[in-house]
């Protein structure tokens, strides 16, 4: 038998899309928190690699860098600095 025990951090970290051997699949960058966009360091078209800054968010005082799960092209950015986003908002879109 084959047993898989999730604890609830486990359940977090999946219903956020992060769990390991998503980031491939990821099309779309939502907003994982409330927050102020401080930067957006990327732009339509722009070729992205792994890891490459995307912007930052202002979220409790605290700067997130949100970062690209994978290499691909930029397809739209949906927010520009200075707006306050809600939750779960689309930031980012993939090709």
């Amino acid at each position: 038998y084959t047993v898989v025990i999730n604890d609830p951090l486990d359940q977090q970290i999946e219903s956020l899309g992060f769990e390991l051997g998503s980031a491939k699949t990821i099309n779309n960058i939502s907003a994982p928190m409330p927050g102020l966009i401080l930067e957006v360091n990327v732009a339509e078209g722009q070729e992205v690699k792994e890891d490459d800054n995307l912007l930052i968010l202002e979220a409790m005082k605290m700067e997130n860098v949100i970062t690209s799960p994978r290499p691909g092209t930029i397809k739209s950015v949906k927010i520009n600095q200075g707006e306050t986003v809600d939750k779960n908002t689309l930031l980012i879109e993939f090709e």
